[in-house]
């Protein structure tokens, strides 16, 4: 008897110490991965240890101290952190390089336009032109400035520009008359009766205004998503989820499993609460998308601005070569409706003039035309934004399982009864909530208040619907009250209009009238000639001009 209770008391003696082997054996292979993770702790437990003082991983037997723990929570809050902005690198990027391409190539676009008009107008007109320039200045110095955000009304700008060259060319095809300010007002008074220009300045009003006001709105939404992405993309964790984090991450190694992984539905739910609100942005985002999407339908079709813009130098000389032609008839209804003008004393100048120029318009020909510093053409960039604006449709839902797919962050599919799932080794039961804050009200993992939505992300999604709002009226050919960007103070210098948060205080309302389309076939048409005649009223024009001090 004696001699079996001794071999019992061995026996029980070597199982104690064989517990107490394996014991070490995994607090110390915790020490080895913590600190293979850049962790350092003087304090880490060689066995283990009651666990009271734990706030967050189990109060069990533990190999984890305090100073671990805490350590663990703000590591949980960076590894998380810098998870969420990798994951959103890609569509922050895509959105900042894609608005700095198409802001450059639309601003180059107006530049190399207006520079092209006025070289071949110098090469053809030389000195004449060069004195009376600043009138298709104007024109384009507005033109930029309705793009980089400026409060111009494009059609009433157009109508004026129109309206100065008829007064002027008016004054040269009657200069044996004095022409007075109150007189050049009754002539205005019958510009709609007069056609002067023909139909060229309708044609070229409905097509400039519906491509600037697309051009303008997509580069405002590009500059949109960029700023939604780049602000959302700094994530605000709650204290309950910086908990639920650890738990999932780092408790395992307290309870001397350092080698286990989250199941992977537990990392969704985890993530889920974490970024309830994030998620909220996803039907917002999915309008926004397609709106875009419908304006880039727009940019390669009938409001492509690259086609109205280069061909617009022969479009004006179209305009003025149809009024010289019916210049007659033109003076003659003007006198009727405002009476004789009073004669000047100056003698008409003959139409022989033009004999002392050589030079004859002739456009720039598609290879002669300079390129943009995007080097490609519009509708080669409307192409690449397709595809990516395509790719990030439905980013915001789809985040947790991004973070959550890898198979160095959760245990692979195979392995759901082999997972950590934040209390032991098994299998995750609860069910994959829903996205968004509505659904976190029961969240097994994380403590989500769903009666206080977070502030940044409900200005984001105003923004998101303001500028939706936009493009779906831009689609249509309709402008919105944009503010002047020098109001706002947003910086942006291009295409912008909007204020740092690109959030309105009110929303506009859109107009309801649209813009009559006018078929790409019209506007080539119209630009397929110049009738050489027309260097004739423009060489009587600038030469006139270049003469007379007075402009009005």
């Amino acid at each position: 008897m004696r001699s079996l209770r001794a071999a019992l008391c061995a026996l029980a003696a070597l199982c104690v110490g064989a517990r107490a082997d394996i014991q070490t054996r995994n607090c110390s292979a915790v020490r080895d991965a913590v600190a293979a993770r850049g962790f350092s702790f003087a304090d880490a437990p060689l066995h283990e240890i009651p666990g009271e003082h734990l706030r967050i991983c189990s109060q069990e037997k533990t190999c984890c101290s305090s100073e671990m723990e805490d350590s663990f929570g703000h590591q949980s809050k960076t590894v998380f952190e810098n998870m969420f902005d990798g994951i959103s690198e890609d569509l922050r990027t895509t959105f900042m390089s894609r608005h700095k391409r198409f802001d450059e190539f639309f601003l180059e676009l107006l530049d190399n336009t207006e520079r092209s008009l006025n070289e071949m107008f110098v090469r053809t007109y030389g000195k004449p032109y060069m004195q009376n320039a600043e009138v298709f200045q104007n024109l384009f110095a507005e033109l930029k400035r309705y793009y980089t955000g400026g409060n111009v009304n494009l059609e009433e700008m157009l109508n004026d520009f129109w309206t100065r060259l008829l007064e002027r060319m008016f004054q040269l095809l009657n200069s044996q008359y004095s022409i007075t300010e109150d007189y050049l007002e009754c002539i205005n008074k019958y510009m709609d009766q007069l056609k002067p220009f023909g139909d060229v300045p309708r044609k070229l009003k409905s097509q400039v205004t519906r491509a600037f006001i697309a051009a303008r709105t997509f580069v405002q939404g590009l500059m949109v998503g960029r700023e939604v992405a780049n602000r959302v993309s700094k994530v605000n964790l709650t204290p309950a989820c910086i908990r639920a984090l650890t738990k999932m991450l780092y408790c395992p190694y307290c309870q001397g499993m350092a080698s286990e992984k989250p199941c992977r539905n537990y990392c969704l739910n985890v993530v889920k609460g974490c970024l309830a609100n994030q998620a909220d942005l996803d039907p917002e985002w999915t309008q926004y998308i397609d709106a875009m999407l419908l304006v880039t339908d727009r940019l390669e079709g009938p409001f492509n601005i690259e086609s109205v813009m280069e061909p617009i130098d022969v479009k004006i000389s179209e305009a003025i070569m149809n009024m010289q032609d019916n210049s007659v008839q033109i003076s003659h209804r003007v006198f009727q409706g405002c009476g004789q003008p009073k004669a000047s004393g100056m003698a008409r100048p003959a139409r022989g003039i033009s004999d002392a120029f050589s030079g004859r318009f002739r456009p720039y020909g598609p290879d002669e035309r300079r390129t943009t510093a995007a080097g490609t053409s519009l509708d080669r960039l409307v192409i690449d934004i397709k595809e990516k604006l395509k790719s990030s449709k439905k980013f915001w839902s789809s985040l947790p399982l991004g973070m959550c797919l890898g198979e160095d962050v959760t245990a692979s599919e195979s392995s759901d009864d082999d997972c950590w799932n934040g209390h032991a080794k098994g299998r995750y039961f609860p069910e994959v909530l829903k996205d968004g804050l509505t659904h976190q009200a029961n969240n097994p993992e994380v403590g989500v208040d769903i009666t206080r939505p977070d502030t940044l992300i409900r200005q984001q999604i105003m923004a998101l619907r303001v500028i939706t709002n936009k493009l779906r009226n831009a689609y249509n050919g309709n402008d919105i009250y944009f503010q002047d960007s020098s109001d706002e103070g947003s910086g942006s210098g291009s295409g912008s209009g909007c204020s740092e948060s690109c959030v309105p205080e009110t929303e506009p309302t859109p107009t309801e009238t649209l813009v009559v389309e006018a078929g790409r076939g019209e506007e080539q048409a119209s630009s397929a000639h110049a009738h050489s005649s027309s260097l004739v009223l423009l060489i009587l024009l600038f030469s006139a001009l270049a003469v007379r001090s007075h402009w009005r």
